[in-house]
């Protein structure tokens, strides 16, 4: 009963300072410029977005942070090396998003950080995750109960936190494409995770897990169509590398790419694009990628399209939770 009511508060905390700070911030955003650049390719329907405020994934960022720091102070919350490793990876991805989505406001277009420089930067922070988890935990293993799986990757084993990290980071970049849609599908995998983390007894990661759930839903205030903020690559990345990084200190990283499934075939819709593009004279096989703008190209209406895609990350969710808790 203590846990549920943890839980439930840790919600509605980052829930009602998300929305303080959005009604802060959003105004403040507008004031100074830093207003999107959409990309001439998806259509005169995103044209008009042009000008909407980015860098909103501040709005969660700073909440989630504030309201960790402040049930660690309190002693209502340990700061475990799990808790030590998310922040780590929340912040510094953060930072990473939060300069790519500033140069590309400086450069006046959709063109920030390289590749080359993502890439470093994700490095570092994946040495930085596999320094700390060595230290403190060492269990180089990947294991997969439900399946019976049990290899040791030793060293490796930083090396698969690396492909996670820039995986889902990058999946969830690619989905924050339509309003609402990548902070919707977020919360969704968010609340699965902190199920799953409480049912296994990781009461740290579950309480971050909620907290972030509750700003990402206070962001959606302001995200949901029609959006009067975009959460930039300043979100997106975070969202998606803390999601990895949860899966992994869960041990349920296979659970990942069930939850997280809409991400999945968001960033294969891409991949499948590109390599029919190259194989097939030139030809493509979906209208537009990642896959929402082909249902948009279809005729779809921005808001059915994300409302569906939303359905089918709840589905997703709750079969992961199965997948992870109970065969």
């Amino acid at each position: 009963m203590l846990i549920l009511t943890k839980s439930i508060l840790s919600l509605m905390v980052g829930f009602i300072i998300a929305v303080i700070m959005g009604l802060i911030l959003v105004p403040v955003l507008k004031r100074i410029n830093f207003g999107q650049r959409i990309s001439e390719y998806v259509g005169e329907s995103h044209r008009k977005k042009e000008g909407t405020p980015t860098m909103g994934g501040i709005i969660f960022i700073i909440p989630t942070i504030l309201s960790i720091l402040f049930l660690v102070l309190d002693n209502r919350l340990e700061m475990t090396y799990n808790l030590l490793i998310i922040m780590v990876v929340f912040v510094l991805y953060s930072f990473i998003g939060l300069l790519d989505d500033f140069l590309s406001l400086k450069k006046g277009k959709n063109e920030g950080l390289t590749v080359i420089q993502k890439f470093i930067g994700q490095i570092v922070v994946a040495l930085i995750f596999f320094a700390i988890y060595m230290k403190y935990n060492g269990n180089t293993s990947f294991i997969v109960s439900t399946l019976g799986i049990n290899i040791e990757l030793g060293w490796l084993y930083g090396v698969f936190i690396l492909l996670l990290l820039v995986g889902f980071s990058n999946a969830v970049n690619l989905t924050d494409g339509l309003d609402g849609l990548s902070g919707g599908l977020s919360t969704i995998a968010f609340i699965a995770y902190a199920l799953i983390s409480l049912f296994i007894g990781k009461e740290d990661v579950g309480i971050f897990c909620f907290v972030l759930s509750g700003a990402i839903a206070g962001f959606l205030m302001f995200n949901a169509y029609p959006a009067r903020v975009f959460m930039g690559d300043t979100g997106s990345l975070a969202l998606g590398a803390v999601l990895a990084t949860v899966a992994i200190l869960t041990r349920r990283e296979v659970t990942l790419f069930v939850v997280g499934l809409v991400f999945v075939i968001e960033t294969l819709s891409v991949m499948i694009q590109v390599f029919w593009y190259k194989t097939h004279n030139k030809k493509r096989l979906f209208l537009m990628t990642p896959i929402h703008h082909h249902f948009e190209r279809k005729g779809y209406e921005e808001p059915d399209i994300v409302k569906g895609f939303w359905l089918a990350g709840i589905i997703c969710a709750v079969l992961g939770i199965f997948f992870a808790v109970w065969i």
